[in-house]
């Protein structure tokens, strides 16, 4: 009877320690989001399960064409792509984006059927003075937009998202499981 008692407390033990692992984990370093809206697709679609590192942006920076979640309210939170970071210069024309007036490909939008073809616009011209009144992303300041351009509610109607806001970096898309991926930019992987 000594000998499952000290098993039975064992098990609780381990249990207990596995529980509080989970819990400061899933606190302080990872947590999962389910995907709602198709402002991403094709890259996230509706219901998709995904992987945010809140940790990514604590030990490091916040890069151009990076996927993340962030709180638009406290209701809400969001999936988008980071299109500017403070200082840059943003403007669209014809279906191309520059950066500080150089011209950034987007290779995660060429596999969505109307960026195939010309006639067919998927983002409309724009400059980030026309729609925010500024010419620079401010400090502390992103500018995001959807993948699917054409349905996104992003920084084109909402302006800018603050650093505060951000919960963390998509690192991993898991569910549904054939459609699993780490790869958010549209290349292959080398």
């Amino acid at each position: 009877m000594n000998v499952l008692k000290q098993e039975s407390w064992e098990w609780v033990k381990a249990i207990v320690i596995g529980l509080t692992i989970i819990i400061v984990i899933k606190s302080f370093f990872v947590t999962n989001y389910s995907v709602s809206g198709q402002s991403m697709e094709p890259i996230l679609k509706n219901g998709d399960k995904v992987l945010v590192s809140k940790i990514s942006y604590i030990i490091g920076d916040i890069d151009r064409l990076d996927v993340l979640v962030f709180h638009k309210d406290e209701n809400e939170d969001y999936v988008k792509r980071v299109i500017g970071i403070p200082g840059d210069v943003i403007s669209y024309v014809n279906d191309e984006l520059f950066i500080n007036k150089k011209r950034v490909e987007e290779p995660y939008l060429i596999s969505y059927g109307a960026y195939q073809h010309p006639d067919d616009r998927l983002t409309e011209n724009f400059t980030l003075e026309s729609l925010t009144g500024n010419i620079q992303v401010p400090p502390d300041s992103y500018f995001v937009l959807g993948d699917n351009r054409r349905h996104s509610l992003d920084s084109r109607y909402f302006e800018f998202i603050k650093r505060e806001t951000i919960v963390g970096e998509v690192v991993a898309m898991y569910w549904p499981l054939e459609t699993a991926t780490i790869n958010f930019t549209g290349k292959n992987p080398e």
